[in-house]
């Protein structure tokens, strides 16, 4: 990039530096700007909240991606354009007169006011633009090399583009009117002379028949395969005698067509000879005819007057007379102009008319710089309202970051589980833009957006950036909010599951342990139904045979009892061991604990869920839409937070706490409150508080035992300690 003295100013969001547009020389000296300080590099024409055909217009190459050099030759043009650049800042849709720099463009938008009856107005718009048909409806040179019939001034050259428009077609004038161009001209004098050169060269022995040539060719056409078929099977009847009943069809055939109702048009019939076939026999022109074929030969009669029968060599001579005609008419050229006639056509040739015509599409045509310019004013009147707007979501993401306008990449806004999700794109093929959008390390949700009422149907991907997914799913419904404020019926048909927020890790164990714990008990749920059916089957069984069997006495099941008793210890153990952990602390102390046990088990996972939500970033999602962003945007926290709204009640609002309907609570609290107090109990007895009131019905608990042991140990070793040193032996 070259080097300019021109001063950048940037701003910081998404975790990189952006550049401000604030004037109208940031716009004019963006070719200086390094591109590695560009947002994106480029972006579709298609799939965008932007005015198509401005994009259009930018993007000169034609390949449907707008890039940076299409960027800064559209900015260096509307600079230069305009006397003051800084204009372009304020997007208006009305360009001053005043405002224009370049005298070609300004004569041309004063002209086009002009033609539309505005030459007392000071601003131009789009709508005055756009509308090429008012802006030329009074002209009829206006510099696209296009005339209609208008422009010409004699009858004879008027007739003639009449018959150009009638043979080939017509092109639409910026007028709006039907006309034609240099090359439809070119096309019908070149076909117009090839035709006249082929018709010379149909003479008396190419056109027997002379003007009925074509009709006659066109009767031995249709009848020729039946005609050589009847002639062939004749010959062969002569060469042996015993084929004439099989070359005249069976009996049965005609039985078989006798049972249907019958038709001289029938497949069946038409399939049958010409004639009943004898040796040498000619074909008959009147009588003894298939019906089928009847009308056809009649025709051929026609060329054989006088004649009631025609032999095999006067069949051959006829269809040579034509087979030079047909030669003839397979080379036909031209034919785009055959329905004028030759006689037409060659009083045509014979004219002036296309010099004429020739020097009126010139004369158009040396208006093609006025015309263009007229043009290049709807140009100018889209970048003064639409170039800043493409450069704050383009060069910057100015628009998204500031939270202002949505961006232009964004489509509208999904409701759904009492969210609203702003962050939306359209989508062509959910799977394959899932492969890169994946990438982007957030929650997306790929949703079919219907309009039942008009069958419009489309799709979209919104990213989810606050609250949880644990009601998110394949199959939920919606309401999306396009940008145009059209509501669709939405329904996710694919997730790409990553960490919402930071608030949804901290649970996530707990929901997990709880999933696991449903699971469990679904399972052990499922097994004792199978079970029990499995012995009221039994019991049906055996009560229906009662009066066979002795009924056996009840017994208890031991196995059952000792299996509750083991569980009710274990239960209780754990129960202790936990209230061993908070023995001697301080009542203050107990949430502190708790609190940092919590954190502890939910810290791994919340660590996990920021690491993620830091990679969080845009650049893939719009990547798979077709850009070429050039920064890592990032989603963070915050950010995420505003592009995605959780429901909350109006400030204000009064909320009534009683709901009629709640599940009752009683049977819960008090499993809870009995729960409790057997906790209480056990660990009361495993430390010995109860023992002294029941010495001898309770056992002593492990921790007695263990407390007692290490007491009798520390008194065996103080009396150790305290025995007195043997006496010596020499006393």
């Amino acid at each position: 990039m070259t080097t300019t003295n021109h001063t950048w100013k940037f701003f910081r969001a998404g975790g990189f530096d952006q550049v401000k547009i604030t004037s109208g020389a940031d716009i004019a000296n963006l070719d200086q700007l390094n591109q590695k300080l560009w947002v994106a590099l480029a972006c579709p024409t298609t799939g965008l909240e932007f005015d198509a055909k401005t994009l259009a217009l930018i993007d000169t190459d034609k390949d449907g991606r707008v890039r940076v050099p299409e960027i800064i030759a559209a900015c260096k043009w509307a600079c230069a354009s305009l006397n003051n650049p800084d204009e372009l800042l304020k997007g208006a849709a009305e360009l001053p007169l005043a405002s224009i720099k370049d005298p070609a463009l300004l004569a041309s938008a004063k002209q086009i006011l002009g033609n539309l009856g505005k030459a007392n107005a000071s601003a131009i718009t789009l709508a005055d633009t756009i509308d090429t048909a008012k802006i030329f409806a009074a002209t009829n040179f206006n510099g696209d090399g296009i005339i209609p019939v208008d422009s010409a001034t004699d009858d004879e050259s008027k007739a003639v583009i009449n018959d150009i428009i009638a043979c080939l077609g017509s092109e639409t004038d910026r007028s709006g009117k039907p006309g034609i161009s240099q090359a439809k001209l070119d096309q019908f004098f070149a076909d117009a002379t090839a035709y006249a050169a082929w018709h010379a060269r149909g003479d008396a022995t190419v056109l027997p028949f002379g003007e009925n040539t074509a009709n006659a060719a066109a009767v031995v056409r249709a009848i020729k395969p039946k005609v050589d078929d009847y002639f062939a099977r004749c010959r062969l009847a002569a060469f042996d005698a015993r084929a004439l009943g099989a070359l005249n069809r069976q009996e049965t055939e005609y039985l078989n067509l006798a049972a249907k109702d019958l038709s001289i048009t029938a497949s069946e019939v038409a399939g049958f000879p010409l004639a009943r076939i004898e040796p040498g026999k000619p074909l008959p022109l009147a009588g003894g005819i298939n019906p089928a074929w009847e009308s056809a030969v009649t025709a051929i009669a026609g060329l054989f007057p006088g004649k009631t029968a025609i032999t095999e060599a006067e069949w051959v001579a006829l269809t040579g007379k034509l087979s030079a005609y047909e030669v003839w008419t397979a080379g036909k050229a031209g034919g785009s102009v055959e329905k004028l006639g030759i006689q037409r056509i060659k009083a045509i040739l014979a004219g002036k008319a296309k010099d004429t015509i020739t020097g009126l599409i010139a004369k158009d045509k040396a208006l093609e710089p006025e015309a263009n310019s007229i043009a290049n004013v709807e140009r100018l009147v889209r970048y003064y309202r639409d170039l800043y707007l493409l450069l704050t979501n383009f060069v910057n993401f100015a628009d998204f970051y500031n939270r202002g306008e949505p961006a232009i990449f964004q489509t509208g806004t999904l409701y759904l589980d009492q969210r609203s999700c702003e962050l939306t794109l359209p989508v062509e093929d959910a799977g394959k833009h899932a492969t890169m959008a994946g990438m982007a390390g957030a929650y997306l949700a790929y949703c079919d957006c219907v309009r039942k009422a008009t069958g419009e149907k489309r799709q979209i991907v919104a990213a989810f950036t606050n609250g949880d997914s644990d009601n998110l799913m394949v199959g939920r419904n919606g309401l999306f909010y396009d940008r145009r404020g059209r509501d669709w019926d939405a329904t996710i048909t694919k997730i790409i599951d990553n960490p919402i927020s930071i608030r949804q890790a901290f649970w996530a164990p707990y929901k997990k342990f709880v999933r696991l714990i449903e699971e469990q008990v679904a399972k052990r749920a499922a097994a004792a139904e199978a079970a029990s059916d499995s012995k009221m089957a039994a019991a049906a069984t055996a009560t229906a045979q009662a009066d066979k069997a002795k009924p056996e006495p009840k017994k208890v099941d031991v196995g059952a009892v000792a299996a509750m008793g083991v569980a009710f210890g274990a239960i209780g153990t754990a129960l202790a061991y936990v209230l061993g952990i908070f023995k001697g602390m301080a009542i203050w102390q107990l949430p502190l604990i708790i609190a940092a046990i919590m954190l502890l088990i939910s810290t791994p996972s919340m660590i996990l869920a920021y690491i993620k939500l830091r990679k969080r970033n845009l650049g893939p999602i719009l990547d798979a839409n077709g850009w070429a962003v050039n920064a890592r945007a990032k989603i963070n926290v915050p950010f995420g937070a505003a592009l995605t709204g959780i429901a909350k009640l109006p400030e204000g609002s009064q909320r009534d706490l009683v709901d009629p309907y709640a599940e009752s609570k009683k049977g819960r609290n008090r499993l809870i409150v009995i729960v409790v107090l057997l906790a209480i109990i056990s660990s009361m007895w495993y430390f010995g508080c109860i023992e002294h009131y029941w010495p001898n019905a309770l056992p002593k608990s492990g921790y007695i035992l263990r407390k007692e042991d290490r007491l009798e140990k520390e008194r065996l070793k103080k009396l150790e300690t305290e025995k007195p040193a043997a006496a010596p032996l020499s006393q």
